[in-house]
């Protein structure tokens, strides 16, 4: 597999990430395990988890696999920290404190000594956003992360947050910003993109496949055994589940079955394949999904059908 360098840095990344939002809950260890398999066999090795993720599970079962089923220092963990879910609520904190608070307790469920890359989940308005980078200057200063990024931010953050960590200053430039971006969900090319790219930072694209609605599963109804049927997730798929992504997917299956492709292999190279995006990071319940996923490193995009599907989702800015 391809690997990238993200943004200004000299840290290489797989151009296709593995995401982990579902191990420790609806992916069990066990299938957690074949997918890790697949995607090293595939030449992969950027795995991306979050503290929050199934309540620090998922980082969990991540942490079983080091130095078992793969060597510490073959693989990229990425994780983040600043969210929670307090009796059930939401909860943003990007204090020094929680932040690293969370990165101790990341460390210890990974069982590494280091992440390669830190990441704040989340912009937090109630928190000086100088505090909160003095949390990620101290994370690599004290040799717990490597590298520090952001997730979810709007383009001026990113800018304002990219502009007090410069390197002048002797602060630790920020290195990726982690946005969602698909065919259905474009809305970073208009401002992120161009910010990023001015403060040399790299673009990680999550849920390149629109949430699995561009997979073509939810075209005639809703799977029993889909993310938008789980009660964990439903409501994260639903906003895709209207007649505007609709059409895209319709367009995507078309395209794919003219070029012999699947739906998830078009719409993947699609994201994959944009000069911004250092690496695209998919999820799976299952190794079988998985690699089914996985075969996109086989395919290339014709650009004359790259630029259909771009037409047909272009959005409104």
């Amino acid at each position: 597999m391809e690997k990238r360098t993200l943004g200004s840095t000299g840290l290489q990344l797989s151009r296709i990430g593995l995401g982990t939002m579902t191990w420790g809950r609806d992916t069990d260890e066990h299938e957690a395990a074949d997918q890790l398999r697949s995607y090293l066999d595939a030449g992969g090795s950027f795995v991306d988890t979050a503290a929050i993720y199934c309540d620090g599970d998922s980082e969990r079962v991540i942490g079983g696999f080091i130095g078992t089923l793969v060597p510490r220092n073959e693989l990229t963990i990425a994780t983040k920290a600043g969210i929670s879910f307090s009796e059930g609520v939401r909860t943003v904190n990007n204090s020094r404190a929680s932040l690293l608070t969370d990165l101790d307790a990341s460390l210890a469920r990974l069982n590494v000594e280091y992440v390669d890359l830190w990441q704040i989940h989340s912009w937090d308005q109630d928190v000086p956003l100088e505090e909160t980078l003095s949390a990620l200057d101290f994370a690599v200063s004290s040799g717990r992360a490597r590298y520090i990024g952001v997730s979810n931010f709007a383009a001026w953050q990113l800018a304002r947050a990219a502009t007090l960590q410069n390197p002048t200053f002797g602060k630790i430039a920020i290195s990726s910003i982690q946005n969602e971006y698909s065919l259905l969900n474009r809305s970073i090319e208009a401002e992120v993109f161009p910010a990023a790219q001015a403060v040399g930072v790299g673009i990680l694209a999550w849920s390149p496949l629109g949430r699995g609605v561009l997979s073509g599963k939810y075209r005639t109804g809703l799977p029993s055994d889909s993310r938008g049927a789980s009660p964990h997730y439903s409501g994260f798929v639903a906003p895709y589940l209207d007649a505007r992504s609709k059409s895209i997917v319709d367009a995507t299956c078309v395209a794919a079955e003219g070029l012999g492709y699947s739906p998830i292999e078009v719409s993947l190279a699609w994201v994959r394949d944009n000069p911004h995006i250092a690496s695209a990071i998919v999820g799976a319940r299952t190794g079988a999904q998985l690699r089914g996923i996985l075969t996109v490193e086989e395919i290339d995009l014709p650009e004359q059908v790259r630029q259909a599907l771009s037409e047909v989702s272009q959005p409104a800015h």
